[in-house]
């Protein structure tokens, strides 16, 4: 006999970021809310892997305390924030040259001065970038945009900085090397490098949807995970649900908060263009370098877009006296052009100088939906709400980032309560 449940006020299909927010605020508010997640866990894209005795992120995962929203819905304290080092390294052709953050790492300032990364040109012309966003952000959502490329080229930045570090780095941020990205996104998430120190919680980055988790059953959501929803149903004041099982779910709102590359099963929306990433993971019996920081190829001889010592940082993902090493690339639409593992490996050990035959690969993730694409215009809000009882949210509806996936649940939760009580 298939059950309708017909006494929930707010359904909320997806246990990601933005799910959990959701979910949380409702309930804070006192509406009845059952939180539907297919997966057997909460997280989403935020999820955490135990193999042989490693923790591996599915894919390389950092979180930047800066982010508003963080500083406001979660407790860093709890999630023992491992922190990377303040900077960058950066594979020059004469060797590894470190690229220190001037304030939160003043000891490596010599360093950076002599890595011959920095011209007085190239410094002026990064800082005719990047100032507005540190001195205005808001001017620059509201502002004119362009292609992050385009951008580069108005302020005129060229040369070893913009070719042999931002170019590189943020081709791993945004998940592709073309600059094609919305410049003013890309302004906004390096004005949140300059404010914080990215980092990652000691248990893997699966601690951060759990604890969001933790906090709305808290605050009476229903979390029911292994239950996959395929239809939902929107009337004028009343939405159903059907499960996977054949189960019925009547409420008074839906928020669809799935994946980007989800959202087209369930509603009737424009495709979504994602980006993907490929992550390699290493077990080494010594580290490459001693250092902390994230680590980009400035000759740009592979496909590795970062790679990074996790172990240096968080020594908990991994088995004692074992260190682990993470490897990044873009992950192509084919699968032919995809990285091999011979490729990485002589390209990470260029990096760090050093031989990696010996290593063990522990596993590789292919995320191929590892973030929404941000084009310009940069459009940092969507409507909430798709049809009279019908929400969606996500980092798709807002930035591709922690901090839009959690501000978009956080709105779009607002609007349904607005909505419910005026009903």
């Amino acid at each position: 006999m298939v059950a309708t449940v017909v006494d929930t006020e707010v359904v909320v299909v997806g246990g990601g970021l933005a799910g959990l927010r959701c979910g949380w605020r409702l309930a804070e508010a006192g509406r009845s809310v059952v939180v539907v997640e297919a997966a057997q866990a909460v997280g989403g894209r935020e999820r955490t892997d135990t193999v042989d005795g490693f923790l591996l992120d599915r894919g390389f995962q950092v979180l930047n305390p800066a982010y508003p929203a963080v500083r406001r819905w979660v407790d860093l304290d709890a999630l023992e924030l491992r922190p990377f080092g303040a900077g960058v390294l950066v594979r020059r052709e004469r060797g590894l040259t470190e690229l220190s953050h001037p304030l939160r790492n003043p000891a490596g300032l010599l360093a950076t001065l002599r890595s011959g990364l920095l011209t007085p040109r190239g410094v002026a012309a990064m800082v005719r970038w990047v100032g507005p966003a540190l001195a205005a952000p808001r001017r620059v959502v509201d502002g004119p945009d362009r292609s992050l490329s385009e951008g580069l080229d108005r302020v005129g930045l060229a040369g070893p900085l913009r070719d042999e570090v931002i170019e590189p780095f943020l081709a791993g941020v945004l998940a592709e090397d073309r600059g094609e990205t919305s410049e003013a996104f890309a302004k906004l998430l390096v004005r949140m490098f300059a404010l914080g120190v990215p980092g990652l919680p000691a248990r893997g980055i699966r601690a951060l949807p759990e604890q969001l988790a933790a906090a709305a059953v808290r605050a009476g959501a229903d979390l029911r995970l292994g239950e996959a929803v395929v239809e939902v149903s929107g009337g004028v004041s009343s939405a159903v649900l059907r499960l996977a099982g054949g189960e019925r779910l009547a409420a008074r709102a839906a928020v669809v908060a799935v994946g980007p590359e989800a959202v087209g099963g369930l509603l009737e929306v424009p495709p979504l263009r994602t980006r993907g990433l490929q992550t390699w993971w290493f077990a080494a019996g010594e580290p490459p370098t001693a250092s902390t920081m994230i680590a980009v190829d400035g000759r740009r001889r592979g496909p590795v877009v970062n790679t990074a010592v996790m172990t240096n940082c968080a020594p908990e993902l991994a088995p004692p006296g074992r260190h682990l090493v993470q490897a990044t690339c873009l992950l192509p639409a084919s699968a032919d052009a995809a990285a091999t593992e011979a490729q990485v490996r002589r390209q990470v050990g260029e990096i760090y100088g050093v031989d990696t035959s010996g290593w063990q690969l522990v596993h590789r993730h292919d995320i191929r939906h590892a973030l929404p694409a941000q084009p310009p215009p940069l459009r940092t809000t969507s409507p909430a709400r798709v049809s009279p009882s019908v929400y969606v949210c996500g980092d798709h509806c807002d930035t591709a980032s922690i901090q839009g996936a959690l501000v978009s649940g956080h709105r779009v939760a607002g609007a349904v309560l607005a909505d419910l009580a005026s009903a």
